[in-house]
């Protein structure tokens, strides 16, 4: 691993945030750069080419307080359902996302059937492991808080009855356009409920936020809020059908499948390459 990939970024980025969240924003830069035993240049340096911002100014997007400034300035009140292109698609969070969604029978089946190719890769937000259909990508996750084996059974146990073959190779150019900002092809493999909810995620605009309550209301079930809020937790395409942007509506971070350092990271990584 070279110290100019994503996934040393992220390292240094992961360490910096147990700093920031022990330290607090009022940390130096000088301070910063002595704990990750780096001169401040290279560490400034490392900051700027990730996330395009100073370690200063990224340090004020990771602070508690974030979240909620988040609501309250960058609030996106989802229209109703029939407005969030629910057609078919489109360009959604500011990807070019072509989607479809897996008949609701086919579902019921645990994807017997399917062929699911898999693979690890560097990301971001750390090891990513990616999977996909002939259709497009249908999994996405993370493996530092719960490990890669974990991650792996995770998924997989999904849709149990399709037939799994490792092959990076095969899908190095989905991951690189996903995590590229290119056209990407994604496969949803869900139940109708969780897709409606997946399908409204994608309509949230990079740098914005939503609620839950937002949520069941733009799909037509206001007062299912902790359906929805386990729907959110379900989506199998973390980053690419954007769950880290739904928040508690008292800002709160709420949950997310992967870890909330994951979140967070997320979140200011968007807010800084969309304001910076």
């Amino acid at each position: 691993m070279t110290d100019q990939s994503p996934a040393y970024h992220y390292q240094v980025i992961t360490r910096a945030l147990a700093v920031i969240d022990q330290g607090g924003p009022g940390l130096t830069l000088d301070d910063l750069a002595a704990k990750m035993q780096m001169s401040p240049a290279h560490f400034q340096r490392l900051f700027s080419q990730w996330v395009g911002v100073s370690p200063k100014r990224y340090q004020q997007y990771l602070t508690l307080g974030h979240a909620r400034q988040l609501l309250s300035d960058r609030h996106t009140m989802l229209a109703a359902a029939h407005d969030l292109g629910l057609s078919g698609s489109g360009r959604l969070h500011d990807l070019f996302l072509a989607w479809e969604a897996m008949s609701p029978g086919d579902y019921a089946r645990g994807g017997a059937g399917l062929m699911i190719r898999w693979g690890w890769f560097d990301s971001p937000f750390g090891p990513a492991l990616v999977m996909a259909t002939e259709r497009g990508i249908c999994g996405m996750g993370f493996a530092d808080e719960i490990g890669a084996e974990a991650a792996l059974e995770d998924l997989v146990s999904r849709w149990p009855k399709a037939t799994y073959v490792e092959d990076p190779m095969a899908l190095q150019p989905l991951v690189d356009a996903a995590f590229g900002g290119r056209a990407t092809k994604l496969h949803l493999i869900g139940a109708p409920f969780q897709i409606k909810v997946w399908e409204a995620l994608m309509a949230i605009p990079t740098g914005h936020v939503t609620t839950y309550g937002d949520i069941a209301g733009a799909i037509g079930h206001p007062s299912a809020h902790r359906a929805v809020g386990t729907a959110v937790g379900r989506n199998p395409i973390s980053f690419l059908i954007p769950c880290h942007r739904a928040l508690r509506r008292d800002g709160g971070l709420g949950g997310y499948h992967w870890g909330l350092t994951r979140k967070r990271a997320m979140l200011a990584w968007e807010a800084a390459r969309s304001e910076g």
